[in-house]
């Protein structure tokens, strides 16, 4: 029998359950337990997604609970306060700092290894940064979900402004998932081309059109809240990409959120660069030459998110 690949989902909300099902559709064999406080819905959820298994790859899903975090490859944390309509991901720290020191807690206490932690949970890079000091993990093992969904929510404002297909371009959002995330345009590009070169001769762009794309790709996630009350469907297929690329060791490059160690002079905290996904989590962080504009962003982007850290470790008495 092929030993299936066992991950933990912690939260059974509704990106838990949609990453569930998500990773569920996938083509590796998985066993995933699905863990909540709620242990009736994580049921719920396991036996619905269970019911269609006759139309799914080889998978096992059940209602678990932390003593699963022990043998799991992967464990994925969706648990959380929801964001609220007009709130930033910001003002949602404080509800859940104290939620993650005791999942993080968890975690630690039941693992006879070190399983790669993927943080979906938000604010997802002071929480990254906060799972990766507190489980005492290498940063590789420790990291979150961070600009990818921003990054493929660029591409596809882009792709539709232009008429190319989003999977065509090479784009990135760097730093913070949130607020003050730093469209890169510097290194967006088609086939190589540079994307200024391209709109020369391709589309109608200009700096009003970049600065409106922009805007939409760091505003998206408050518009859907306030059409339908929370998102789940893409940040779920991005847990996915995520965790595709770490079983496949597929070395993929991906925006996600790592703890940065001096890497363009950041330190303290976590924010998103584009890096190399593979079988080890995070294995190389690209230091790439974005703009001037683009870099001093990135650091404006990383200060903000320290000093909301700081400030709450010193309000919660440090860590």
């Amino acid at each position: 029998m092929i030993k299936k690949t066992k991950i933990s989902v912690i939260g059974a909300g509704m990106v838990g359950s949609t990453t569930t099902f998500s990773l569920a559709l996938s083509n590796f064999s998985l066993e995933i337990a699905l863990i909540d406080i709620d242990e009736k819905k994580a049921m719920g959820d396991a036996i619905d997604i269970m019911h269609g298994s006759a139309f799914l790859p080889s998978s096992e899903i059940y209602a678990g609970n932390y003593t699963d975090c022990r043998d799991s490859d992967i464990i994925i944390i969706t648990a959380g306060a929801k964001q609220k309509h007009g709130e930033s991901r910001i003002n949602l720290l404080k509800r859940n700092y104290g939620m993650f020191k005791q999942i993080i807690g968890e975690i630690v206490k039941n693992c006879t290894h070190q399983p790669t932690i993927i943080v979906v949970s938000n604010p997802v890079d002071i929480l990254a940064y906060l799972s990766y000091e507190l489980s005492g993990f290498p940063r590789n093992k420790v990291f979150g979900s961070g600009t990818l969904l921003d990054s493929s929510r660029f591409k596809y404002l882009i792709g539709k402004h232009i008429n190319i297909e989003p999977k065509s371009l090479h784009a990135y959002i760097i730093g913070e998932h949130g607020d003050s995330e730093v469209a890169a345009w510097s290194k967006t590009s088609i086939a190589g081309m540079r994307f200024d070169e391209y709109c020369k001769k391709h589309a109608d762009f200009n700096e009003e059109m970049i600065e409106k794309i922009a805007n939409e790709v760091r505003d998206a996630a408050y518009k859907v809240i306030e059409m339908k009350g929370s998102t789940y469907y893409a940040i779920a297929l991005s847990a996915r990409r995520i965790v595709e690329c770490i079983l496949g060791d597929e070395r993929a490059i991906l925006p996600v959120s790592v703890a940065l160690e001096g890497e363009y002079g950041i330190r303290g905290i976590a924010i998103s660069l584009p890096a190399v996904i593979g079988k080890n989590g995070i294995e190389d962080i690209l230091q790439i030459e974005y703009s001037e504009n683009e870099i001093a962003k990135l650091h404006k982007s990383a200060e903000g998110l320290k000093k909301s850290y700081h400030e709450l470790k010193n309000t919660d008495g440090g860590l």
